[in-house]
């Protein structure tokens, strides 16, 4: 049920076939959170304030709305009963979306085609956002939704715990199995291996899980997983502490099956 100070869902859009599929995801997870849906577009153009607006600018303006209204009519359409509007937001859109995170109960992105793309810019406006945001990041694959499990990767640090911790109440709320997932690199590591399992498993008393001990490189035996997953849940850096995105959660980014969670800071209070 629907609080007077709720977070809202956010969906950032910026017209792509991306976009919309992450609108849909946004819709159906703030209906099943009893969340408003706030559709977001980041305008940017030189401000009319300091001087005449230049030629093109309320025409861009207007296609930016256009998006917009087209955004909030597909959530209505495939998710009825969701509340939803749209804003256009003058700025950058890094900035935008990052302002939006403070505020949001979870972020919605499309993931941009990342997987068809040789190289993945630092200054990617998906990359910064995952990486830096102030909530969970969800990013969308595809039209359809996803079967099969939740699938939360652990690996000892402080995010892949709060990553199960959210796993388990995301498990609950939608009814789903989950599976928890350790990589590790060669046989023979096996021992460890289960006692990282059982210990992060251990550490959330609520989880209902199945482990699931994985061998070879983690980025890739995870992202195989994610081919048989509901959505992947993962701490955005490893036990190595990267500045943006770990190794093994930049490769889910961009080529990740099935939608990813990103789980940043304090876990998400769900209802």
């Amino acid at each position: 049920m629907r609080t007077p100070n709720s977070k809202p869902v956010v969906v950032g859009v910026s017209g792509t076939a991306a976009g919309d599929a992450a609108v849909r995801l946004g819709a159906r997870e703030a209906v099943s959170l009893g969340r408003d849906l706030r559709v977001v577009h980041a305008f940017t153009w030189p401000d009319p304030k300091f001087g005449k607006a230049p030629q093109g600018y309320a025409q861009s303006r207007r296609e930016a709305s256009k998006i917009l209204d087209k955004a909030v009519a597909a959530a209505q359409r495939f998710t009825p009963g969701v509340r939803v509007k749209g804003e256009l937001i003058d700025g950058p859109p890094i900035r935008v979306l990052r302002r939006q995170s403070r505020t949001a109960e979870l972020l919605v992105l499309g993931d941009g085609e990342l997987a068809s793309a040789f190289h993945m810019s630092p200054d990617s406006v998906l990359l910064q956002t995952v990486s830096r945001a102030f909530c969970p990041i969800l990013v969308a694959r595809g039209p359809r939704p996803a079967a099969g499990p939740l699938l939360a990767a652990v690996d000892g640090s402080d995010a892949s715990l709060q990553a199960l911790q959210l796993a388990a109440l995301e498990a609950q709320r939608h009814g789903v199995p989950l599976d928890v997932a350790h990589v590790i690199r060669k046989r023979g590591s096996e021992a460890a291996g289960r006692k990282l399992l059982d210990e992060a498993v251990a550490a959330v008393p609520e989880l209902r899980a199945r482990k699931r001990l994985l061998v070879g490189d983690p980025a890739g035996a995870l992202v195989r997983a994610s081919r048989k997953a509901r959505m992947v849940l993962v701490g955005p850096r490893g036990v190595d502490g990267a500045q943006l995105l770990g190794p093994v959660a930049q490769e889910l980014l961009r080529h990740g099956a099935c939608p990813t969670l990103f789980v940043h800071g304090t876990t998400a209070v769900r209802h």
